[in-house]
């Protein structure tokens, strides 16, 4: 199926419920098959009607100027992409897999059970369960997509990036980065990091960042997944 017409509600909800759980279109980067898709728009799309389309979009503008670049086939369409069919099925792997603690583990009878019989399944349950609520669980993470601005051209790009780089923290890793170019000589940092959920607030860390104002003008989030 793909994706279809973005100037139409239909259109726009399909990419919407496609790009709920992706940072770009194909795989984990910017690539050609966003352009496409950016280029099909007449207009950005409404936030608050579709907010997924709306932060995708927002982020792939920031690339506008390595559009020529990117990887991928400049001459696919738009409607090569997206998911197969207009009704999304549910992503299987990110629904909570369904438990019934109930379940009879080991078989029973329709006919009367000896009680010893009977009291050593429920103990068996009783640990089965013990042993369920026991294990830990793996500390939710998400990927961050984040845009450092400096004040000018003057700005060292070097210092402001190392600067953002020593802060450390439980729970953050600082991946990636690249300079992205914005308009009258002036580059933006763009910087990847992972964090545990529970550990790091995102706009704590913002905040942070921000009070190097020697370097930094502000901060923006332009993407963020769950891992």
């Amino acid at each position: 199926m793909g994706f279809t017409n973005f100037s139409s509600d239909s259109g726009l909800a399909i990419a919407n419920e496609f790009l709920a759980t992706r940072s770009y279109v194909v795989g984990y980067g910017p690539s050609q098959a966003d352009v496409a898709a950016f280029k099909a728009f007449k207009q950005a799309p409404a936030t608050a009607k579709f907010p997924h389309v709306a932060r995708w979009y927002k982020h792939i503008a920031s690339f506008e100027p390595e559009f020529s670049t990117l990887s991928g086939d400049p001459s696919k369409p738009y409607t090569a992409y997206g998911p197969e069919n207009a009704e999304l099925p549910l992503n299987l792997k990110s629904a909570p897999e369904e438990d019934d603690d109930d379940e009879d583990l080991f078989g029973s009878d329709e006919e009367e059970e000896d009680p010893e019989v009977v009291a050593e399944r429920e103990k068996r349950l009783a640990e089965y369960r013990k042993k369920k609520e026991a294990k830990p669980k793996p500390a939710a993470k998400s990927i961050v997509t984040m845009d450092v601005k400096p004040w000018d051209d003057e700005t060292s790009m070097q210092e402001l990036e190392a600067n953002v780089r020593a802060i450390e923290k439980d729970g953050l890793v600082w991946a990636g980065s690249k300079f992205v170019p914005v308009g009258y000589g002036i580059k933006k940092l763009q910087i990847n990091l992972v964090v545990e959920d529970e550990k790091i607030s995102i706009d704590e860390l913002q905040r942070q960042i921000e009070e190097d104002e020697d370097h930094v003008q502000s901060t923006d989030i332009a993407a963020m997944q769950k891992l």
